[in-house]
């Protein structure tokens, strides 16, 4: 039950709720028992002052005790209430008068209070401590359903001292107390029934979208990655997420679609080079009386496709661990002159089959902090690009300089050219611009995945590969890597 969402929230809502009416109730209670309680008190005050004023005047000059207790109580009589005692004590403590002792009132009342209260050990105690001092008291006694609140004061005629008792029953004011708390008891359950219902029905139509994107996700798979999830408010938490999981889709869509393509042109690249080397075989062996040269020339021909095989398995191993971050990069500080110029030398053999003239302007002292392996290989692959692109009898530029930020590296060719619109497609995998063309003696037997190699290795450097001009005359690819201070170069990758 507690897997869902919603019935999780409805729960911390509940809970919260209730902690906060629970809380409220307790403080409020609180308050409101206190408040009665000083209003209790502020009454018997009122009571008091009111009874000895009118004592007071029924007394008049006289002083006797029997007089003392007549006007104790026609005070009495003017001052009858329900569930109210007053009581005259004498100056040991010994009643001389008490309210009890009148007719009860007309009406009954919530509770019947008797003279058992003189008895009880509470009343008793606020006697004794009325004897030790003349100060005023504030008490409960014992008596009736509930107890009484009693107040105590000194009440002197002539150079007599007696004590003035009120008492007031707190039944009243427990019953109301009990309201309240049965109040409480009701409307808060009621409440957090209410308010749990209420929540879970907001949860659930606020979550349907949620639930609607894990059902329409359950759907999909690698086969149909083309759907999108619904938004239907583009500004709130949830449309947000709709928007991310379909940009989301988009890539993953993109990075099926290429590893596809990727696959496919693989295994098309391959069969060529493994056809070629079974069929050899199969003409090798299928005669016996061959000559040496024959067995040669077979053997010369496996040879070069398996070369050939060697280096498609040998590109595909680097871009599969580039894409999987695994690919080390060792970086250290070389002259970036003194690399291009030996790739220089490398490539002039290369160029000597198609009478190609290769030249070069190289800036010294270019002092480049990064893998010397992997920035040779960028070089080879441009110009072996560039060579197998280039006419017979064709130039072919290489220039490695520096201006104030970066180092540029370019290899000019003298081509055909390469249409606008496939400037960025040559960098894909397995890419070639004229897909009919055929492998002839001449091509080193590429798969589409030099400049791909290439562009990567630039960007591992933190830099680019782009092609900066191509038109009828030839192609140009560019590769500017920035200047960066040695110290804060990052370590060498392992």
């Amino acid at each position: 039950m507690f897997d869902s969402v919603r019935v999780r929230l409805t729960f911390w809502y509940t809970g919260v709720l209730a902690l906060v009416l629970i809380l409220l109730a307790v403080v409020t209670y609180l308050f409101y028992a206190r408040d009665i309680s000083q209003r209790i008190d502020s009454n018997l005050f009122e009571l008091s002052d009111a009874f000895t004023t009118t004592f007071h005047a029924e007394l008049g000059q006289q002083t006797s005790p029997d007089a003392v207790k007549s006007a104790a109580r026609e005070a009495m009589v003017e001052h009858r209430f329900r569930d109210t005692v007053f009581t005259l004590l004498g100056v040991d403590g010994e009643v001389l008068a008490s309210s009890l002792e009148l007719p009860a009132l007309g009406g009954s009342s919530k509770e019947q209070i008797g003279p058992e209260i003189f008895r009880s050990d509470s009343f008793r105690s606020l006697v004794t401590g009325s004897l030790r001092g003349p100060a005023a008291l504030l008490r409960n006694v014992d008596g009736g359903k509930s107890g009484l609140r009693a107040y105590l004061r000194p009440l002197n005629v002539g150079s007599h001292s007696y004590r003035l008792v009120v008492m007031q029953s707190l039944h009243p004011r427990r019953e109301l107390l009990e309201d309240v708390r049965n109040t409480y008891l009701w409307i808060i359950p009621i409440v957090l029934i209410l308010a749990s219902v209420g929540g879970y029905f907001l949860a659930r139509k606020s979550l349907a979208p949620v639930v609607a994107m894990a059902i329409q996700a359950q759907s999909m798979g690698a086969q149909n990655l083309q759907g999108r999830l619904a938004v239907p408010n583009r500004r709130d938490e949830l449309g947000q997420l709709a928007l991310s999981f379909n940009q989301l889709l988009e890539r993953l869509e993109q990075t099926f679609e290429r590893q596809r393509r990727f696959i496919s042109d693989a295994s098309h690249e391959l069969r060529t080079p493994v056809a070629i080397l079974r069929g050899e075989t199969d003409v090798t062996l299928s005669r016996s009386d061959r000559s040496p040269e024959e067995y040669r020339e077979s053997l010369a021909i496996l040879r070069d496709e398996s070369q050939r095989l060697m280096h498609i398995i040998e590109d595909l191993f680097t871009l599969t661990r580039a894409d999987a971050g695994q690919y080390p990069v060792a970086l250290r500080e070389f002259y970036l002159d003194e690399l291009v110029g030996e790739v220089l030398h490398q490539a002039r053999s290369l160029v000597i089959p198609k009478q190609i003239v290769l030249t070069s302007s190289i800036e010294p002292e270019l002092l480049f902090r990064g893998d010397e392996a992997l920035l040779r290989r960028l070089l080879l692959n441009l110009l072996q690009n560039a060579i197998k692109h280039t006419p017979a009898g064709g130039t072919i530029h290489l220039k490695a300089g520096k201006d104030a930020n970066q180092f540029l590296v370019s290899v000019t060719d003298s081509g055909p050219g390469i249409p606008p619109d496939l400037h960025e497609r040559i960098f894909e995998r397995f890419f070639r611009v004229d897909k009919a063309r055929t492998r002839s003696e001449s091509d080193s037997g590429g798969a589409g995945l030099g400049l791909s190699i290439a562009r990567w290795i630039a960007e591992a450097h933190d830099g680019r590969l782009v092609v900066s001009r191509s038109d009828s005359t030839g192609s140009t690819f560019t590769a500017t890597f920035p200047i960066k201070d040695a110290k804060a170069m990052p370590a060498p990758v392992s």
